[in-house]
């Protein structure tokens, strides 16, 4: 079971990692934020702003799989989806990096409320996904600041220290047709 000290420590990392790379995605000018690096793969070859989005856009999933995991036993939740949000990738280019930076405060927002409703049982509450197998509620909520600080190195431009554990072994390709 989850500790008060676990469930702060998460709290503190959710918002220490999104803080840092708002302010990375802040300090870029529009021009910069649209630029991607050609020889990169995979999401590293997103432009900032299109990391933006993925990012508002998976944490609404992992909060929809946490959802689920709290009404269900182990869930299979490779069909649920979190609601959609304002702006999506395919329109990242659309927006002004406040914008979409004000769309990674709104979601995170929104993941800490369901947070602070959360009893120290819940986190032991597991749901399944094939591209990452079981874990529990505490590891999905954990996976939000990895992934922030997966892309803050993204963004920086450099080879990322974290490197998510994909049952597959190797990172499926997200991107697919929809942003060409």
């Amino acid at each position: 079971m989850a500790t008060e000290q676990d469930i702060t420590a998460l709290v503190e990392k959710m918002t220490e990692e999104r803080d840092k790379l708002l302010t990375q995605l802040e300090a870029l000018s529009e021009t910069e934020a649209m630029s991607a690096p050609s020889d990169a793969e995979g999401e590293a070859q997103w432009s900032p702003k299109q990391q933006a989005c993925h990012l508002a856009e998976m944490e609404t999933a992992y909060r929809a799989w946490v959802k689920k995991a709290l009404v269900e036993d182990n869930p299979d939740v490779t069909t649920v989806r979190g609601e959609q949000v304002d702006i999506p990738l395919e329109h990242a280019h659309e927006y002004k990096v406040e914008d979409l930076a004000g769309q990674l405060r709104a979601q995170r927002e929104k993941t800490l409320s369901m947070i602070e409703a959360l009893e120290p049982g819940d986190y032991d509450r597991t749901a399944s996904q094939p591209m990452f197998g079981t874990l529990t509620v505490l590891q999905w909520l954990r996976s939000y600041y990895r992934h922030d600080r997966m892309h803050q190195a993204q963004l920086a431009g450099r080879e990322s220290d974290f490197k998510p554990n994909f049952v597959t072994g190797s990172e499926p390709d997200q991107r697919q047709v929809r942003l060409q």
